[in-house]
């Protein structure tokens, strides 16, 4: 059984997303970050960066949050979740990297100058930076998504297990209420009964077993 370590409400989302529209057979193992497991040599062996996700499925042990995303669809291949028109399939691919590199990174220049850097590290000025940079990038996905359901083609793939994540985000810290189509494309995305939690009920869930 692939087993899939993790900590909600982190990037996992999107791999535990994955693992359910397919209806995969995976056993989910809790990281406590807090805790500093990810530091522990057992873990390190698995994820030298000290990172989660982390699936290992038999002798394959993979990071990287959407590499697991991709990964995973190739496997189920018959399970539609990535596409089969190859010019469909490099869009999945275009935007899944899109919005790792040019929606996520900003959301990480956020946070690290709002609370994860020691306060010492922070640069507060970074932080409107980053949001004007997210704000521009997001205008590129809110006009692509006008009049479509999915980022791709008309069912979902792994360009929304990847992006749908980044959307709900930006969207805890107040990114997107200039963006109705990628608003009503969060909820979209969520309303579906194998969508993962979203990242404040995750978080909420994670704090309630403290």
């Amino acid at each position: 059984m692939m087993k899939l370590y993790g900590l909600g409400p982190t990037r996992s989302l999107r791999a535990l997303w994955a693992l359910q529209e397919l209806d995969a057979d995976f056993e989910f193992v809790p990281v406590n970050l807090l805790g500093g497991e990810n530091r522990h040599p057992d873990f390190l062996r698995l994820n030298p960066a000290g990172k989660v996700p982390v699936l290992v499925d038999g002798d394959l042990v993979l990071t990287e949050s959407a590499a697991i995303v991709f990964y995973l669809a190739e496997k189920y291949g018959t399970r539609g979740l990535m596409p089969a028109d190859l010019s469909e399939r490099a869009q999945a691919y275009r935007w899944s990297l899109f919005a790792v590199t040019e929606l996520e990174q900003p959301l990480w220049r956020i946070s690290k100058h709002s609370f994860l850097y020691p306060e010492d590290k922070r640069l507060p000025e970074d932080i409107p930076l980053a949001r004007e940079d997210f704000a521009a990038m997001a205008t590129v996905l809110e006009r692509h998504m006008d009049g479509r359901t999915f980022i791709v083609g008309d069912r979902i793939s792994v360009a929304d297990c990847v992006t749908a994540y980044v959307i709900d985000w930006a969207n805890e810290v107040g990114l997107i209420d200039g963006c109705p189509n990628l608003k009503a494309y969060l909820e979209r995305m969520y309303a579906r009964p194998k969508a993962p939690p979203r990242i404040a009920d995750a978080l909420a869930s994670l704090e309630a077993t403290e």
